[in-house]
């Protein structure tokens, strides 16, 4: 049985791009990986004052069904909201969730910000973030390539309502911070990992690493998430 498709959604000022090197590695291991850009990330001049999180879940959506069995979706950092409501969305077309370095996020990310955008800051990615294993050359790469985030993601709470998101196999990839940590704040109520909580089937991974791993720990990431792939494709 081959494994299940993979699909990859990149994070906060992100598009399909940042997948590259994970994506080449899962490749050359035979497996089907897929990308996305999503919409209000194609470029600095897209039109992003009308993009909410609808747009993104729907886009993610139409991507899983047009796979033709149900896949792996693998989601990182701001991605992780969209991802969990994909999840409730259409539970039945996804083998298996992984979180990469964030959680199944509930409400809105950001009810209160103003504006059509969200810009990357760099000096607060490098006061806030961990970058452990990011060369200097990926970091300009990041700063020149990042497109602001739309703004209406981060407003929009979506409702979760099909309960049959919390049987799909879940896994998070604890990067930047350990899994320890993970489960601590579950418990503490952060909303980007109030979802996690109400999983019944739920991993954690330990991959030490920037909270970026697609650049400082490439092909570590690839082969967890190909793992995952090969498992559940036997599953079905």
């Amino acid at each position: 049985m081959a494994s299940a498709p993979i699909i990859l959604v990149p994070g906060f000022w992100l598009g399909a791009w940042a997948w590259d090197e994970v994506a080449g590695h899962l490749r050359a291991d035979g497996h089907d990986v897929t990308a996305l850009t999503l919409p209000g990330l194609e470029s600095a001049d897209a039109d992003r004052s009308r993009i909410t999180q609808s747009d993104h879940v729907r886009a993610v959506r139409d991507a899983i069904l047009a796979a033709d069995r149900p896949v792996v979706l693998v989601v990182h950092s701001g991605a992780g909201y969209t991802g969990y409501a994909v999840s409730d969305s259409v539970p039945e077309r996804i083998a298996a969730m992984v979180y990469v370095d964030t959680g199944a996020g509930v409400g809105a990310m950001d009810a209160d910000l103003q504006g059509d955008e969200k810009p990357m800051i760099w000096d607060e990615i490098v006061e806030g973030e961990n970058l452990d294993g990011i060369s200097e050359e990926q970091k300009q790469t990041f700063r020149r390539r990042a497109v602001p985030q739309p703004a209406g993601v981060l407003r929009e709470a979506i409702e979760l309502t099909n309960d049959a998101r919390l049987d799909i196999p879940s896994t998070v990839i604890a990067t930047a911070f350990p899994a320890e940590d993970y489960r601590k704040y579950v418990k503490e109520g952060y909303g980007f990992l109030a979802g996690l909580g109400e999983l019944r089937n739920l991993d954690y991974v330990d991959l030490p690493t920037s909270h970026w791993p697609m650049w400082s720990r490439p092909a570590e990431l690839a082969e967890i998430i190909g793992d995952v792939a090969t498992v559940r494709g036997s599953d079905g």
